[in-house]
């Protein structure tokens, strides 16, 4: 008889990272191309269900002191940064510099206090200061939301996990224009380089987090 999927990876990977102390929110590439039904990129109806958990996540995390970071994919007008990644992806083109689907999504105009990380590949750790700058904040655990699962979210992952951060992926606040790629690659994430959970439980990881917090003062 076959061993269960399920069964068979939480033997092999069965193991919790668990949450840090001193946690950052990295938001992927919220960008008006995965909304616009003319783009492309368009997501669909697993792209606007991400962007309101992650809107949520967000307040909630401005609410408790944790740093908020958004990623967006600039390139030249020539599209020349765009390198082999855009030779591959013809649609990234939507992510030239001036261009409406470039923009970041209705409802996230960065606030003054946010940092935005742009970057021309699908990590938001490649190529940017990303890392550099959440070590020296003392950073030790990111949270990730963001688009699509698949792909920068997926390569954000494994490079934060790469860089030393405990790495946690809100699955409700990660979109993808279809739910196989999105279901298969939340359980690949989890079993390999973060530990995946949902909506509830980072926003009461978040509310302990400010009672801890609170204690210490």
């Amino acid at each position: 008889m076959a061993e269960d999927l399920g069964d068979n990876y939480a033997r092999a990977y069965g193991k919790k990272a668990g949450f840090g102390a001193r946690p950052a929110l990295v938001m992927v590439d919220f960008a008006h191309a995965y909304y616009d039904p003319d783009c492309p990129l368009y997501g669909g109806q697993g792209c606007i269900d991400a962007l309101a958990s992650a809107l949520r996540i967000r307040a909630k995390c401005r609410e408790v002191g944790v740093p908020v970071i958004l990623t967006e994919v600039s390139l030249h007008p020539s599209g020349l940064d765009g390198g082999r990644f855009l030779q591959k992806a013809k649609p990234l083109d939507a992510f030239i510099q001036g261009r409406a689907t470039a923009a970041f999504a209705q409802g996230l105009a960065p606030e003054a206090d946010e940092l935005v990380i742009s970057k021309q590949y699908p990590s938001a750790f490649f190529g940017t200061s990303l890392a550099s700058t959440l070590t020296a904040a003392g950073i030790d655990q990111v949270i990730l939301t963001g688009l699509t699962t698949s792909g920068c979210v997926r390569a954000s992952c494994v490079d934060s996990m790469s860089h030393g951060f405990i790495t946690t992926v809100v699955s409700d606040a990660c979109g993808d224009r279809h739910p196989g790629p999105h279901e298969a690659n939340l359980f690949d994430m989890n079993a390999k380089y973060a530990d995946v959970v949902d909506e509830a439980e980072i926003l009461a990881f978040l509310d302990a987090l400010a009672v801890t917090r609170a204690a210490a003062e």
